[in-house]
Parts: C-alpha cells; sequence; structure tokens
C-alpha cells in the first residue's frame, strides 16, 4: 500500500473528524475507494470506534446504492414515486462521524438519468442533507482512474495531484487563510468583477466567514461567506463548467435582481441547468461565496471537492447555506440543493470589500 494512503487516513481520522473511542464511523464510498477505506478502519479500530460501509459514491447522492445499482433504479422510477429513504435516513440519525470517499470507475456513469429525476430525488432526501449538516463528517478524494481520466490526467500524475493538495500543514494553511477572513467579518459590501460579463454585488453585512482548514473537506483551502439572500444584484459568466448529476454543463450564464435568478442560460445542456433552478424556491438565489487559497490545486479537475479550493477562483453557490456563517438576525438560505459554480479570478478581475479592493487578478492586498 502506498504509504501516502496510510497517511491520508490518519489526517482523516484525526484532523478531520477527531475519532473518538465508541464513535459510530460511516464510511460512504465506491469499492473502488477499498485501499482507503481499510486504512480507515485500521485507524478507527485502533482508537476503537466501530465502523460500517456503505457502498455509494458520495458525489451521486444515492446512499446504500452504488452508481449502476442507482442508475438502473432512477432511470426505471417515475418522480411522482419518489420518497425519503427511511433506511439511509435512520443510519444517518445513527451516525457520529460520516467519512465520504470520491471516487469512482466512471464519472458519467448517471449522466443519462433525467433531470428531473436528480431534481425529485434531492427534494426527498433534503432532510437527510440537513442531518448531515449537523454530523462530524469529511469528504476527500481517492485517487481512481475514473477521475484521473476526468481530469484527464494519468493514474499516477492524479494520485500525485490528489496528494500535493491533501497532505499539507493544515494548522499552518489556517494561520494563512485567517488573514481573509479577518477582512471580510468586519465588512458589509462584496463586489466580484471578472472580464466583461461579470460584476456582481451582494451584502454580506453581519455574516460570519469560515476558514476551511480541511476539517470538513480534504482537501481543505478556502475561505467561505454567505450573502444576505436578496441582496445580490447583477451577473455573473462563470468560466468553467458545472457537474450536475453526472451532466457537463458548461458557458452557465446568470442575471440576479433583488437576490435571485431572473434569467439563465448555458452553451450546453440549459435543460439540466434549469431543472436544478426549479428544484425548490430558494435554488435561485446564493447560499455561499468561496474564495480559493490552495495553490497546490493549479488545475480544473471537474471535481467540485479540489477545483472550489483553486487559487484565484472564486466560486457561488446556488441553493443552501452553511449555518456557520449566518450572523443573529440574518437569514439562512435553504434549499435542497447546494451547487457551486467557479469564476475566473486570474486576469481582468477584482474582488472588492466596502469598495476596497482585497484581490486584483488573483493577488491579496496581503501577498502583494
Amino acid at each position: 500500500m502506498d504509504s501516502r494512503v496510510l497517511e491520508h487516513a490518519e489526517v482523516i481520522v484525526g484532523h478531520c473528524t477527531d475519532v473518538q473511542p465508541g464513535d459510530d464511523v460511516l464510511i460512504q464510498g465506491d469499492p473502488m475507494t477499498e485501499e482507503l477505506q481499510l486504512a480507515i478502519a485500521e485507524a478507527c479500530g485502533s482508537i476503537g470506534a466501530n465502523v460500517s460501509t456503505d457502498p455509494s459514491n458520495p458525489r451521486v447522492g444515492a446512499p446504500f446504492a452504488g452508481e449502476r445499482v442507482a442508475r438502473a433504479h432512477r432511470r426505471a422510477i417515475d418522480p411522482a414515486d419518489i420518497e425519503e429513504s427511511a433506511i439511509s435516513y435512520a443510519a444517518m440519525e445513527a451516525t457520529d462521524v460520516l467519512i465520504m470517499l470520491l471516487g469512482s470507475r466512471n464519472a458519467f456513469e448517471i449522466s443519462d438519468i433525467d433531470p428531473e429525476v436528480q431534481t425529485a430525488f434531492a427534494r426527498a432526501n433534503k432532510r437527510m442533507a440537513d442531518i448531515r449538516l449537523e454530523t462530524r463528517r469529511v469528504a476527500t478524494q481517492h485517487p481512481t482512474p475514473g477521475d484521473a481520466q476526468l481530469a484527464q490526467m494519468s493514474t499516477a500524475a492524479y494520485a500525485d495531484f490528489v496528494y500535493d493538495a491533501t497532505l499539507k500543514d493544515w494548522d499552518a494553511v489556517g494561520v494563512y487563510q485567517q488573514q481573509l477572513v479577518n477582512r471580510l467579518e468586519p465588512a458589509s459590501t462584496l463586489r466580484i468583477v471578472a472580464g466583461s460579463e461579470t460584476d456582481l454585488r451582494m451584502s454580506i453585512a453581519g455574516n460570519g466567514a469560515h476558514n476551511d482548514d480541511a476539517r470538513r473537506n480534504l482537501p481543505g483551502g478556502e475561505v467561505f461567506t454567505a450573502p444576505v439572500p436578496d441582496s445580490v444584484t447583477g451577473q455573473v459568466r462563470f468560466d468553467y463548467p458545472v457537474m450536475v448529476g453526472g451532466c457537463e454543463v458548461p458557458g452557465v450564464y446568470l442575471r440576479f435582481e433583488d437576490g435571485r435568478v431572473i434569467h439563465h442560460d448555458a452553451d450546453k445542456h440549459a435543460d439540466v441547468l434549469e431543472s436544478m433552478l426549479d428544484t425548490d424556491s430558494n435554488a435561485r438565489r446564493i447560499g455561499e461565496v468561496g474564495i480559493g487559497m490552495n495553490r497546490d490545486i493549479d488545475r480544473f479537475t471537474k471535481n467540485m471537492l479540489f477545483d472550489e479550493k483553486m487559487a484565484e477562483t472564486v466560486h457561488l453557490a446556488l441553493g443552501r447555506a452553511y449555518p456557520e456563517v449566518i450572523g443573529d438576525g440574518n437569514e439562512r438560505n435553504d434549499s435542497a440543493i447546494h451547487q457551486d459554480i467557479l469564476i475566473d479570478m486570474s486576469v481582468d478581475s477584482e474582488l472588492r470589500l466596502d469598495g476596497e479592493s482585497i484581490q486584483r487578478n488573483g493577488t491579496f492586498v496581503f501577498d502583494a
């Protein structure tokens, strides 16, 4: 076994989730991630924690069903018949620590499922998603051939990429990123300008900023906040495609008024985008603004766990806001979805807080 797999497991069990004796730990991951599952199980066993496994890929959102099983089921079912899974809900309620391992044979396995079905599953499982937010958890990546192919890399090169971004001194990363947190938290307004089609303004007054030093996502490497939901105005053209239910949607354009998407378009699969926006009444509002700061993530890989942390990018998440950054008395946008989409901030771009530039063309003021 690659020694980096063992190190990865130790970071997951120790730094990320702080597994304790007697904890009920649920490891969710495709069989392709078995090597990392074994290392995590051994690390948990040495502590005295209990381990259960779930053979699903967290990216698919199909608890206790592998990707091919999920595809077969979702292609057969009528959206009107989709209900919450009582088994999955009960398992999540009983879980102390959830470890979600990304890694697949085929990253496009569920790309031919009706978008309406995917949306119905998101709505049906919202209660379980809410419980997941309150659970000690981490999502991470095991390097697999399917994800390497998605990133257009060899399997060996992809493994190096994953471990370079993941096995870091996360305490030092947290200290560095705190500089941005300290600027965001007292600010009232945020403006994102990029190229000729992106100029977005919003209020962040009263909301906090979260320093992602790999406690819930591994790799970490971002700072995020949330807008006051109805304050977002302007337009944005996203530079990178978004993967929605195994389907690649490039060239997404959104125009906001009073916090809601009033016009949308995409270069391809606009119907998938529209179905996602129609998930529920708050899917057309922004729940998160994240700023990527991990410079070991130096390329777009179509894997949001990494892409959202890529340095010189900003991502906006449609839908659910994370409660830890919502200030007292401020509204939290609640939705069945949380869909990140990326903006390139490396050229012809600027981030402004209360009218003051904090990043220009990918360089922060504290790095200049």
